[in-house]
Parts: C-alpha cells; structure tokens; sequence
C-alpha cells in the first residue's frame, strides 16, 4: 500500500495558502478552516502535539499557555524551526510591529518549547502592559505559531488551545478557569473550525469539561472529531475500557469524521525515542479489546493522514463561502472608510471635505424633496419600512393626505346634521360635536335679532355669514399647528439621516448643527406663513369662485328632496325602494303635500339661508385652506428650500484655519479607526487574491466522494499524485 502521507503533498499548496491568510491577520475577521485541538488538562493533549510533530511539548500538570499555539507542520527535506508571534485584533501601531518582529532568544531544540513559551508570554504581556504573572489577567489573543519542516513532518496546521479545568489553585485563579473556557468557546464556535476533542480513557468521559462544551457548538457532531489517549489506563477488561471501546468504534458517541485512539507515554517511557514510542502505541493496540478497533483509527501515524484528510477537505468544502465573506468584509471596510471621508489634516483638506460634503447633500436631499430615489444605499427598497422616513416626499404626502383627511371630518367645530340617518351614517367618522340643522337654524335666527341691517324680511345680513364660519373653523389653528409639528420632525429625520450617511461620525454632529440652525430659519418663515394664512381665512368671508352658488344649490336641493320624500313617505304607505311601484295621487293632494314642505316663517327662511350659504362657503374655503397650506406654507417655505441647506456659504472661508479644523478636522479616534480600517483591507483584499487563485484551482483537485473515507480518498490522491505533478507547486512548493 502506498504511504498515503505523500498523498498530501499535493494539496501542500493549498494548505500554505490558508496558513499565509491567517499569518497576515485574516482569521481576525474571517473564520478560516482549521483543526483546534481541545481538551481538559492532564488528559494528554501535549502528548499528542509530540506524536503527531516529534517535538518534545510540556507535559507537566497544570495551566502551561495563557494562548493558541499554532502548529505548522510541512514535509521537506530539511529540518527548520520557526517561531513568531501572531498579533490579536486587539493590537495595533508600535505593539502589533513590536510582536510581528519578536523573536524568541530560546531554541525549541535546545531549550525546550518552554523556554519558548516563557518569553512569548513576556512579550505578549509586555505589548499589553499587563504583568505575565497576573492571575485573571494574563490571557492574550495573540497565537503563538510555530513552523516545523522535515522528512518525517505531514503536511497540517492544527490549533491548540489551553486546557480546560473547573477550579482554581495557586497557579491559576477561579477568574482563569471562566477565561478559558471562553478563549474554547469563541474558537469552538467558529463554523469553519473542526473540533478535535481530546479525552482521556483514564477519566469518566461524561465528567470532562470539553465534551459537554463540543456538544454545545456541534450537537449534531458534525465537525467534531474525537480523540481517545490513555487507553492503557483502564483495566482490561473493565466496564470503562469497553466504554472507550465503543467510544472509539462510533457507538456509544456518534460523530461524522469518528474517533480515534493514540496511547500515551507512559512516565517510565518519556526517554525513548519517536520511533520506540510509536511501536509500543502499535503493540498495545494490536491487543485485547483495542484490536477490534479499525486499523486506520488507531494510532498516530494513522491520526496524521486522517486529521490531513478532514483540513483539506474542509478548506475546500468551505472555499466558495470563505470567498463570499472576505468579499463582504472589504466591502464594508469600504463603506466604512468612505463614511470617515478622506485624510483631513489640513485646512484644504479640510475644506474640500465640507465641499463634498455639501454636494453630496444636495444631492440626496433634492432627490428626498422630488421624489426619485435612485440612490437605493440610502434611500432603500419601497418595502424597507426602517429607511422610509428617508423618502421625504412620499412622508410628506402621507401627512398631506392625513391633513386633508383630518380637516374635513373634524375641522368644524359642530358638525350640522340635517337627518338622523345622515347622523348615523358620519357618527364613526367625524370626531366635532353634533347638533342638528333645525337647531342651528334656530341659534342664527336668534343672532340675526342682534345683528338686522336694513335687509327685507326673509333675508340676512351677509356679516352674520363670516361669524358664523369663523366659529366652524375653530379647529383648523390646533390641526395646523399640530401638522406644522410633524412635518418639522419629518424634515429633521430626513435631512439627519442625510448627513450621517455621508459624514464622518466625529463630523457628523457639527454638520448637524448647521443643518438644523437652517432648518429653525425655515421654521421661521413657514411660521410667519402659516399665521398668515389662518388670519386671512378668518377674515371676511370672500370668494370668486362659482362652485359657491353650486355648493348652495346643492345643499338646497338635497335637503328639499329629503323633505318631500318624508312627506310622500308620510302620505302614502310606500318605499323608495321599488322603482317600478305605481301608486295614484290626486293632483290637488300632491300640490298641498309639497306646499308644506316650504318655510312659512319669514325669520326663519333668512337663517335658514345663511345657514346654507356658510356651509357651501365652508367647503371652498376649506378646499382653499387646505391647498395653500401645502403649497404657501410647507413647499415653498421647506421642503423646497431643504436641498439649500449645505451650500459653499454655510462653511467657513479657508482663511478661518480654527473654524475649519472645528467643523471638519479629523479626531485622534477617526484618523485611528482610518488606519484600521486600511490595514483591515488590505490584508483582505490580499488574501481575496490568494483565495481566488486557489478557487481557480480547484477545480483541478477531485474532491473526495462522500463515500469514501478519508484514507481510501488519501490512497487515491497518491496514486493521482504519482503520475500527476502537483497543481499547487505553482503556488508554493517549498
């Protein structure tokens, strides 16, 4: 059988890709694929790194890092060690270039990995100014990664994380055990990560703490890979030992990419070499109950070509989304760098800002006011109800027609009602008071009493018809005002969430401050209008306008064919209903019935008729009102005058450096988060390029069928690679 480790140099390329990604910084704001190695302490999780890298790991009980450590494992000819320190997102300026730069004085090979370790804690502590020794507080996001090559080495990259415990000692707090086990949570829960969960035979399974917690992120126990060591602590024969048997066979703990079993050294053996260790881990498990376990689940040399399987499967299953979210993240970084607008240092900087700044104004606030969103970044799709306040026309045409609406069914002050069915037709409608026509006629006939001129009998004095509506229109100021209210609320969010969708946020306030000074001047004017307009509706009734005369008839003709319907309905015992019903009438009967149906008082026809004429005058000054109140008052003393607000002249003149860098200068916090926000694109649109280079490529690596397991799909990949040279080697062969 071919030595399937070879069959992983082919996707070497691929791996080296993924690792240059999260070198750069990537994984700080995309989850890339990656194996993490999670366990409780003592379980022999460093045991495994030393299997699995052939470099000694520390093995002493007790916390040993306070950070990931990153192995990077390559096959090559010549055997090199690197170390280096990944910076967290937390670090930036002078502490991310003092990390990028550290190099440890200790040699793993010499020293130890300790030694290495020590002085990575140091540092990382030092970057943050923290004390390395301060219980709680000496947790880093940084990663300590380590490159190992050589001919023995697979090609892998796995993550370790810190072991996990449930209480505190005098190395390490109460405080440390909850900054652990959240350290865990954040890497187990990324949705890219595969979880190698180790457990140790020689424990109860249900009683450590990382099963329980790769439950929790996975418990379909789709991603999660388990990994059984010591198994030669149980007795043989136990019920533990046939627990962990079935655990390792995917029974008693199903989990798609199964488990796997690697034995410890034991104490007695901590001098032997890679080589020895390797063949007392065969031997036993050739033996007893662990022998039922499938061959290529057992031991490291199988752990290696499954753990490389299950990494380049994952990195390209998750390729096309990895893409997807890199992609998004520079998009918002762009979006975020041109909210913070460009670099303004200067007084010409800063006054081309405020120049773009008022363009742009203009040009969103125009649209606002005519109604054409075209700009769909802010003003959004018509079902986006969050951005409608955006669209300022269509909100003032809501409140225009609510205006309108609210005028006619409660801007009298009574509400006549000439029939008790006409009431009962507006009663849930109209919200004024009621009272009925011949009541109201009664009221003005009494007035007239007071206020006779030398008119004849019959009819009215005119004046009596504007006191009359006057006292109808009432209601009209306190709707007005009410509307004036809401549409400068309206105004104001339109035009705020203009400025903050094109402003800097350390800018946008000032900008604000402008915008709303010129909006209060509007105020002013539309205030000035709409006094006007209310004062000159409530003076003397006056109107050209024909529809009066119609509004009279109208109202007349109405309220006497109502009257003799009563009166037919009264003499004969019919219904409107059947039009093709023929009854006889006596002419002379029928002339006397709609006689009575005439006013005989004098005094009361002349109220009657002013009631008449102050109702069909209401109506026309009403429609009138209504119309100038939308375009006198609110199109052209606002809406219209909005796109104006940011112009050349609303800034100071670049002679005024002090109110230039007030208004428009760039704050420490800005030109920080700019930098951020530039470092953050670059290293994405840097690994966009490697990521899509790959993507090309993929095409190239057959993926493995679902229904073969990982060593089968390897063997394949061995075989391909024997004939076929290797796609990535344009890439990086190293």
């Amino acid at each position: 059988m071919t030595d399937t480790n070879l069959a992983v140099g082919d996707h070497r390329g691929l791996l080296d890709i993924i690792d240059r990604l999260r070198s750069q910084g990537v994984s700080h704001y995309v989850d890339l694929p990656e194996i993490i190695v999670c366990g409780d302490q003592s379980v022999g999780k460093s045991s495994v790194l030393e299997a699995i890298s052939r470099m000694p790991f520390p093995t002493k009980d007790g916390l040993c890092t306070r950070f990931a450590t990153e192995l990077v494992l390559r096959r090559s000819s010549e055997v090199t060690t690197k170390v280096s320190i990944i910076p967290g997102e937390s670090r930036f300026g002078e502490h991310k270039e003092c990390l990028e730069s550290w190099q440890p004085k200790a040699s793993i090979d010499a020293d130890g990995l300790d030694a290495v370790t020590e002085e990575a804690k140091l540092a990382m502590a030092d970057a943050a100014g923290a004390s390395a020794g301060s219980p709680g507080g000496d947790f880093f996001d940084d990663i300590l990664r380590i490159e190992r090559t050589g001919p023995e080495q697979p090609h892998l990259t796995i993550v370790d994380l810190p072991g996990l415990f449930r209480t505190g000692d005098k190395d390490q707090s109460n405080a440390d055990v909850d900054t652990v086990r959240g350290m865990v949570e954040r890497y187990m829960a990324r949705p890219r990560s595969i979880i190698l969960t180790v457990v140790s035979a020689e424990y109860p399974y249900v009683l450590q703490v990382v099963t329980l917690m790769a439950k929790h992120v996975d418990p379909e126990g789709l991603r999660t890979m388990g990994l059984i060591t010591k198994p030669d602590r149980p007795g043989v024969g136990s019920p533990s030992e046939g627990y962990f048997v079935r655990l390792a066979q995917n029974i008693q703990e199903e989990l798609r990419l199964g488990w796997h079993v690697l034995k410890n050294r034991a104490f007695e053996e901590r001098h032997v070499s890679s080589a020895e260790r390797d063949a007392i881990e065969s031997d036993f498990l050739s033996k007893g109950a662990w022998a039922t376990i499938d061959p290529s689940h057992c031991g490291v040399a199988a752990l290696k070509k499954r753990l490389s399987a299950v990494l380049r499967d994952q990195i390209l299953a998750q390729l096309p989304s990895l893409v997807q979210d890199v992609d998004d993240y520079i998009r918002d970084c762009d979006t975020r760098l041109k909210r913070l607008g460009p670099v303004r240092q200067t007084p010409q900087q800063q006054l081309n800002y405020l120049l773009s700044i008022g363009e742009d104004f203009t040009s969103l606030a125009t649209q606002a006011v005519e109604g054409t969103y075209t700009s769909h970044r802010f003003f959004g799709y018509p079902k986006e109800i969050d951005k409608f306040h955006r669209r300022l026309r269509a909100v003032v045409q809501s409140r225009l027609s609510e205006f309108d609406k609210e005028m006619r069914l409660s801007g009298q002050s009574q509400y006549i009602v000439d029939s008790e069915s006409e009431d009962a037709e507006n009663r849930k409608l109209r919200d004024s008071p009621r009272i009925s026509r011949s009541d109201f006629v009664d009221d003005v006939a009494s007035r007239l009493k007071f206020s006779k001129g030398r008119e004849l009998p019959g009819l009215f004095n005119p004046l009596i018809v504007t006191d009359l509506f006057v006292e109808q229109c009432e209601p009209w100021e306190r709707i007005t005002r009410r509307l004036v209210e809401g549409m400068l609320d309206d105004t104001h969010q339109a035009t705020e969430a203009i400025v903050k969708h094109i402003t800097a946020s350390d800018v946008a306030g000032r900008v604000l401050e402008i915008v709303r000074e010129g909006i209060d001047g509007l105020k002013a004017d539309l205030d000035a209008q709409v006094d006007e307009l209310l004062e000159s509706a409530m003076q003397h009734a006056i109107t050209y306008n024909s529809q009066l005369t119609d509004n009279v008839q109208r109202i007349q003709q109405e309220r006497h064919k109502r009257g003799i319907r009563k009166l037919i309905h009264k003499a004969f015992p019919i219904t409107f209903e059947d039009p093709s019903r023929k009854i006889s009438v006596n002419p002379i009967e029928l002339l006397d019935l709609v006689g009575e149906g005439f006013e005989p008082d004098m005094e009361r026809f002349g109220s009657a008729l002013a009631v008449d004429y102050m109702e069909a005058y209401y109506e026309v000054a009403l429609s009138r009102f209504i119309d100038d109140m939308s375009v006198l008052a609110f199109e052209n003393r606002l809406i219209s005058k909005l796109p104006t607000l940011l112009r050349s002249s609303n800034f100071p003149e670049m002679g005024d450096e002090a109110a230039l860098h007030e208004l428009a200068g760039e704050t420490d916090e800005s030109s920080l988060e700019r930098r951020r926000l530039e470092e953050k694109r670059g290293t994405l649109k840097k690994g966009l390029q490697d990521l899509k280079s790959l993507q090309k490529r993929k095409n190239l690596v057959k993926r493995p069928k679902q229904e073969q397991g990982p060593q089968e799909e390897s063997e394949r990949m061995s075989a391909m690679s024997a004939t076929t040279p290797s796609v990535f080697e344009s890439i990086d062969d190293r």
